[in-house]
């Protein structure tokens, strides 16, 4: 066969040969930490209005048995369903993961469709793992390369999303590199998503991350049915880049396949919020305890933030729900401030309350070229507090809590999926510690079962 000859062929290469044998072990034990981390967000959302709107019509349309585990009724369907579902659960409480440098979250449309494939094909924890280590590296490559003209327009998750699920399914699937590249033509032609909802505070963004797991997996398995797509779905003249782009770097496709691990350079979300409201809420709680600061000693606090934080937070001006408060950037600082932490339980009794409106409307957001020269490679927090004895105070955060360089140890990220599948009694204490012994052995297991209901 002859080598690769445009960057879109030598991705699907890559994602079709990609071997359980072949990834460092460093990369698999972290794509262990983040499926634990992605399960812990699926059951967390389970609950979620929007979320059991999108199950009501799986179960409306799809099988109500089946071989794949849908997490959102505890009971079993088929893949696309199941995967589908999943995913809208997966983003629904903003503690999915985030790669800072394409601005994407592969957790949420990476793990769903891997997941019900592996259930429903019966692949083993091993394959499981190559096929999401495949799903994350070209999934994130994609956002790097649509770059971030593309998603002060589109949200990256529902365009870019579309691939990474194609190219998880696809490795599942046992792909060739002529079918995985028509996978991806497939599943690039479907890729959408638009940030317009969050003026609206509408349901969208899980419609986003359901049909992107969805797509890719459709995608793949038509694919193996010799089912063609695009070629150069990303790089053609008619192709994404040429309709979602204005600075679309192509270099960035195949960046450093099989050698830049790009899955260790995913971040965990430490904060129930939007990931460009963290670098500040950092800062914020780092100014209060050096200072000795409470909420009632700040007069107002600046943000001094990259342009993604300005486009995505900007709109968000008087949040009416719990969902639209976690992309105010002034609430996000009001529950570091009066709350020390922006967790579920805060975000859900903020709507309302008048010293987080109060404490909201003292926060701004400022340009600071330091910040958005760095960003997406680096998202650096700062923030200038007006306390109210007149003193100027300054703080900031080079890594947010969560970043690689910052991260979340085995323990920590055990507490934080025992936190989010408690949440609203979605889960009791002795299923979650079961789940999370299944996750640590996948690399000792045979075929992939049910991961929370039995």
């Amino acid at each position: 066969m002859n080598a690769p000859s445009h960057p879109s062929a030598v991705l699907a290469d890559f994602a079709a040969s990609l071997h359980h044998d072949t990834i460092p072990a460093a990369v698999l034990r972290r794509t262990e930490d983040l499926m634990l981390d992605t399960l812990g967000s699926m059951l967390a959302g389970s609950s979620a209005r929007p979320v059991r709107t999108i199950a009501d019509y799986a179960n409306a349309m799809g099988p109500t048995s089946g071989p794949s585990e849908n997490l959102v009724s505890g009971r079993s369907t088929s893949p696309a369903f199941a995967a589908m579902v999943n995913a809208a659960a997966a983003h629904m409480v903003e503690q999915d993961d985030v790669h800072n440098g394409s601005v994407f979250h592969p957790a949420a449309v990476v793990f769903p469709p891997a997941i019900a494939l592996a259930q429903a094909l019966g692949r083993s924890g091993p394959e499981l793992l190559a096929a999401c280590v495949a799903g994350y590296e070209v999934g994130i490559r994609v956002g790097e390369f649509l770059g971030r003209s593309h998603y002060r327009i589109f949200h990256t998750t529902g365009t870019a999303g579309n691939l990474a699920a194609a190219a998880a399914a696809g490795n599942l699937l046992r792909l060739d590199n002529e079918q995985m590249l028509h996978a991806l033509g497939s599943a690039g032609t479907q890729a959408a998503g638009l940030w317009e909802f969050l003026k609206d505070a509408a349901d969208s963004k899980q419609l986003h991350t359901a049909r992107a797991a969805a797509n890719g997996l459709m995608a793949a398995w038509l694919a193996r049915d010799g089912f063609t797509g695009a070629r150069r779905i990303l790089e053609g003249a008619q192709g994404m880049a040429a309709g979602m782009s204005t600075d679309a770097d192509i270099t960035r496709l195949t960046d450093g396949l099989g050698s830049r691990w790009a899955v260790l350079e995913t971040s965990f979300k430490f904060h129930a919020s939007c990931r460009h409201t963290h670098p500040a809420a950092d800062a914020l709680l780092k100014a209060m305890q050096e200072n000795g600061l409470q909420a009632q000693d700040i007069a107002r606090v600046e943000t001094h933030v990259h342009q993604g934080a300005l486009d995505v937070l900007g709109p968000v001006v008087h949040p009416t729900t719990v969902h639209q408060s976690k992309f105010s950037m002034g609430t996000v600082l009001a529950l570091i401030a009066l709350h020390g932490r922006a967790g579920l339980a805060e975000f859900d009794a903020a709507p309302g309350q008048a010293e987080v409106a109060d404490f909201r409307e003292r926060v701004s957001m400022e340009l600071d070229p330091e910040v958005d020269a760095a960003y997406p490679a680096r998202w650096i927090g700062k923030v200038t507090v007006h306390a109210q004895d007149g003193r100027r105070l300054t703080a900031r955060v080079d890594e947010p809590k969560g970043d690689p360089g910052n991260t979340l140890s085995r323990p920590e990220i055990e507490d934080k999926a025992l936190r989010l599948a408690t949440y609203r009694n979605a889960c009791d204490a002795a299923t979650v510690r079961a789940l999370i012994g299944r996750v640590w052995k996948l690399a000792e297991t045979e075929r992939v079962g049910n991961f929370v209901f039995e």
